[in-house]
């Protein structure tokens, strides 16, 4: 290897540290700046049942109706569902859900969760 090809591998790395580094040290700004302002938006059969805001305090929801009940765990700015009484349990396999528009759905109980912006989220970014 020549000195050059040295220097442009040595550059390479120390560019690619400098976007990896602030990951490697706590959560992104994105996430601490927008963590206060996100709900769950809860509707079964096409109408709201509830909204929850997104903590990171740990909680449970628990949502009985007609068709069947699901239980919903809230903890770390997201939500996801960790029980339910439907035959197929799909719903379970969605996992955890924090960013705005990821859904849980549970088509036997018609059953919809979706993650909100509360506010500034349907905002325009720009006008071309």
């Amino acid at each position: 290897m020549k000195r050059g090809d040295i220097l442009l591998i040595g550059a390479i790395v120390v560019i690619a540290l400098a976007f990896l580094v602030p990951r490697w040290f706590g959560d992104s700004s994105e996430n601490n700046h927008n963590n206060e302002n996100r709900v769950a938006r809860i509707t079964v059969d096409g109408k709201l049942y509830k909204t929850v805001q997104l903590t990171g305090e740990e909680q449970t929801v628990d949502i009985k109706t007609e068709y069947g009940y699901n239980i919903l765990k809230v903890h770390d700015y997201g939500i996801e569902m960790i029980d339910a009484d439907c035959p197929d349990k799909v719903c379970l396999t969605f996992g955890f859900i924090d960013r705005n528009g990821g859904t849980i759905v549970c088509l036997p109980h018609k059953l919809m969760v979706e993650v909100v912006a509360t506010e500034g989220g349907d905002e325009v970014d720009a006008i071309l």
